[in-house]
Formats: C-alpha cells, structure tokens, sequence
C-alpha cells in the first residue's frame, strides 16, 4: 500500500501544479483582456483553480501524516455565476465587446488546459482506491468541463453577443 500512496500522492502534487499553472494563466489572461466580461471571468476561473489547489494541498498534508485518504465535503460549481456575468453585460447596454484575435488566442488555451484538465481528473476519478477520492475527481472533472463550457460561451458572447443572449435567454419571435 505504501507504493498506492506514492502514487497518490504524485497525482496530488501534479494536480496541485495545473491549478497554480491555470491561476497564473487567468491572471494574465485578465490582465491582457479587453473588456470587463473577459476581466470577471479569467478573475473568476482564476479563482476557482486557487480554491482547487488549497484543497489539494490539504488533502495532501492529510495523507502525508495520517496515511489515508480524509472524507473530503464536494460544494457544487454554481454555474448561475457565468450566465449572470454575460446577462448583466448585455443588459448594462455596454458598447459591443470585439473579439480580437488576442482574446480568442487565450480562450483557446483556456479551453485546451480545461479539456487537459478535466480528462486528469476523470482518469484518477476511474483509478480511485478510496469512495472519497473517486468523489473528489469526479466532481472535479465536472468543475473543469463547466469551466470549459464557461469558456466556449465566452467565445459565442464575444463572436456575437446578441445571438448569445438570443441562445442562453430562449427569446424568440414567434408572436405567440
């Protein structure tokens, strides 16, 4: 069992480096982005790797000293932050955000380290020894696909905001 844990704790240490790799990603990608949309989101998604990375080294600092792996409490991504952040936006009348190339270059890495990401997650989550651990990737992997998809709709509102608002809030124009 003792090689089980070295390994699991080899997985840990990489894991704990994505999400400081994808903090760093998003706080540039922050930085750089033209619009606030784009600010809010790469803050947020930035955010949310730091809070993955804690909860790795916690759960690292467990196994470390009591050699087995600790029950660990999942909270659900709340995916009404991003529908909000983009509704908002429209509704402000902000000025037409542009995409440059720029600002598709990032979303494209973005979603290339999301899909990396997510498929890690997943493959440890098929691995798991423990209940704990199986539920920690699993809902993990769901994290990281939902930041993906945050991702995608980011790349839709900025290619054409009004066909975005169209899709996400369902209005349609059938008089009836």
């Amino acid at each position: 069992m003792e090689d089980e844990q070295g390994k699991t704790l080899e997985a840990i240490q990489f894991a704990i480096q994505m999400e400081i790799d994808g903090k760093e990603y998003y706080q540039k990608a922050s930085r750089e982005s033209g619009n606030r949309v784009g600010r809010e989101l790469f803050d947020w998604l930035a955010a949310e790797e730091d809070r993955h990375r804690q909860r790795f080294e916690d759960i690292y600092n467990i196994i470390k000293k009591q050699k087995a792996w600790p029950s660990v409490d999942i909270q659900p991504l709340k995916g009404d932050i991003l529908k909000t952040l983009f509704s908002e936006a429209m509704r402000a009348g902000s000025p037409p955000v542009k995409a440059t190339s720029t600002e598709l270059d990032a979303i494209a890495k973005a979603m290339e380290m999301e899909n990396k990401t997510e498929k890690f997650y997943s493959s440890r989550g098929e691995e798991a020894v423990y209940d704990a651990e199986k539920k920690l990737y699993t809902s993990l992997a769901a994290e990281e696909r939902g930041h993906y998809l945050a991702l995608v709709g980011y790349r839709e509102y900025l290619i054409d905001p009004a066909g975005w608002f169209r899709k996400v809030e369902h209005h349609s124009l059938d008089g009836g």
